[in-house]
């Protein structure tokens, strides 16, 4: 079986799995109302989707494509961005409206922790490469939520930009947050929270994606129809730090962006074009597109 791309249809309540390599739609699966994010569970075995207006994260048999559980609670409102503490066998939610994160136990899919952030629109969630802290991109605070994942405690709410959503800690760059409004990426450091420079993005970035080996940094800008090509080693006046070196045409309104394992290739959901941009990461360029359903945004890549 060849590696396979997970799409998630937002206006027609359907996942798409599409095989990696000829663009061709394998199955089709049906969730719950406007799938919005996916990620693969540590075993690889299980995939979770959250139905931001189904107020339902589902998790699903990456074999069967059998729904295995449907994880709810009172306070869900809009639930959205997932990380997978692998490690600890977790799986992290941002519920926007309510301005909570939690904490799901991925052997047996239940809801073992909450921490509220007492912030405005807590969207996406990102981990640091050990899985110590969490962080929380709060679109209505202008800020980010620092949590200590052991103890479940927060650590620090540091400002960055305006309606700050997509987000990321890369190992060497630090945290990187791309600020819808403001068109701009804050790079803070992880330990301090302090900010350590901003570099130039599209208009209304929404997602920030490292590649498997770090050297890149992919931003997806909704309203200018590129994508943004951050190099994490740049060297501008003297001091390395992340820059964009270029802006790669795609669809219309470009979300949920992925990588496949090696780095060799990238891929991008077009909301307004219902299809999935194909990257080359030699040249970067987009060489072909994937038909999937309407308005596709969150993506996964699952390896076979």
């Amino acid at each position: 079986m060849t590696d396979q791309l997970l799409v998630l249809n937002k206006d027609s309540d359907t996942m798409s799995v599409i095989d990696a390599e000829t663009g061709e739609t394998e199955t089709v699966v049906e969730t719950e109302f406007n799938p919005h994010e996916i990620t693969v569970g540590p075993d690889g075995e299980t995939v979770y989707v959250t139905c931001s207006l189904g107020d339902a994260l589902l998790a699903f048999d990456s074999e069967t494509w059998e729904r295995t559980a449907e994880i709810e609670h009172e306070a869900f409102d809009f639930p959205h961005g997932l990380a997978v503490r692998e490690d600890a066998g977790e799986l992290w939610l941002a519920s926007t409206y309510s301005s909570r994160v939690y904490v799901i136990d991925c052997e047996t899919d239940e809801i073992v922790d909450h921490v509220p952030t007492h912030q405005d629109k807590s969207h996406m969630v990102a981990l640091t490469p050990d899985e110590e802290r969490a962080f929380v991109a709060n679109i209505g605070s202008e800020n980010v939520t620092a949590i200590d994942c052991d103890e479940r405690r927060i650590l620090a709410d540091p400002m960055v930009g305006e309606e700050p959503e997509g987000i990321a800690v890369h190992p060497d760059a630090g945290l990187l947050v791309a600020n819808q409004e403001d068109g701009m990426l804050s790079v803070l450091d992880p330990e301090s929270f302090e900010q350590t420079t901003r570099a130039l993005l599209g208009e209304t970035p929404i997602r920030v994606v490292p590649s498997p080996d770090g050297r890149h940094v992919l931003v997806p800008n909704r309203e200018s129809n590129d994508v943004s090509l951050i190099d994490t080693e740049h060297v501008r006046d003297g001091e390395q730090r992340p820059w964009e070196i270029a802006r790669i045409p795609v669809g219309i309104w470009p979300g949920g962006t992925v990588f496949d394992s090696d780095g060799e290739r990238a891929f991008v959901a077009n909301n307004k074009t219902n299809d999935v941009s194909v990257i080359d990461c030699e040249n970067w360029t987009e060489t072909e597109r994937y038909e999937t359903g309407l308005h596709p945004d969150g993506i996964a890549y699952l390896p076979r």
